[in-house]
């Protein structure tokens, strides 16, 4: 199964070079500048825009959408609201961040309200997904986050991932040590990736955003969410062999992106 899930990885990494897909990202303010040049690096064009007036519009005509609930504010929650029913109207691809839900009830409504126009894909770390699941409630409620770090190891949300995909018809990604993907049923687990990358603002953040650019040239989006996560642990096990630490790690990450080829990928990847 993995297999099949990246078979399709290297013709998406040359589509998404060659088109530059149109991302529309409303993210957060600690990572704008990182997930924008992570997007560049790999070949896709990132649009930020963030207002009420504009958002809808920019979803209906991007090619994927992101939404990352990070630094949010009443005013970008409801452009978030508007971004991602057009998204859904337009059949805009679209992936959902759920930074630091369950640790805060207003994040926590507006992504409940964000559910119901069906992410294609959410992405986040273990207390994200199992507060998400336990809100829809799929699971119990679990104590295991601190802000927007996850306290729990990514094996402990596998169960409540499951459940949220299944209910949601869509993808859940569980990012960790080992980043687990699943739509319900089937389950690829990534291990690939650095310590050092929890110690960079924004990879997390980053990784959402690479999802929303294979989904723009990959129509299945379990698929897509695997590559991309294969992808970002890859580039970050090849970053830190160039970086003397976090700082250098960071420009060394977009280095790798921007000349990353298909081969080494898959010659370095580890999936079950």
């Amino acid at each position: 199964m993995p297999d099949t899930a990246i078979a399709t990885l290297s013709g998406n990494l040359e589509a998404i070079r060659d088109r530059s897909p149109l991302i529309h990202n409303i993210t957060n303010l600690v990572v704008t500048n990182i997930t924008a040049n992570a997007l560049l690096a790999l070949g896709a064009s990132p649009a930020m825009v963030e207002n009420t007036e504009e958002s809808a519009e920019l979803a209906r005509v991007a090619t994927a959408l992101v939404i990352n609930l990070g630094t949010i504010s009443s005013e970008k929650a409801a452009a978030m609201r508007l971004a991602a029913q057009a998204a859904q109207q337009a059949k805009t691809p679209w992936v959902m961040d759920p930074v630091a839900v369950g640790a805060l009830a207003y994040r926590s409504r507006v992504a409940r309200e964000l559910l119901a126009s069906k992410p294609d894909v959410v992405r986040g770390n273990a207390s994200e997904i199992m507060a998400l699941a336990a809100q829809a409630g799929l699971v119990q409620p679990a104590a295991g986050g601190k802000g927007v770090d996850s306290l729990l190891q990514s094996e402990a949300a596998l169960e409540a991932a499951k459940a949220l995909a299944a209910a949601q018809n869509g993808v859940v990604v569980v990012s960790g040590a080992v980043d687990y993907v699943t739509d319900g049923t089937r389950v690829a687990g990534i291990a690939n990736g650095h310590p050092i990358m929890t110690r960079v603002t924004g990879m997390g953040c980053t990784a959402t955003a690479l999802i929303g650019a294979f989904l723009a040239v990959e129509k299945n989006a379990f698929a897509a969410a695997v590559q991309a996560m294969v992808v970002m642990g890859v580039a970050g096990e090849m970053a830190v062999e160039m970086a003397g630490g976090p700082g250098s790690f960071q420009v060394a990450f977009l280095d790798v992106l921007y000349a990353l080829e298909a081969p080494a990928i898959l010659e370095k990847a580890r999936l079950s």
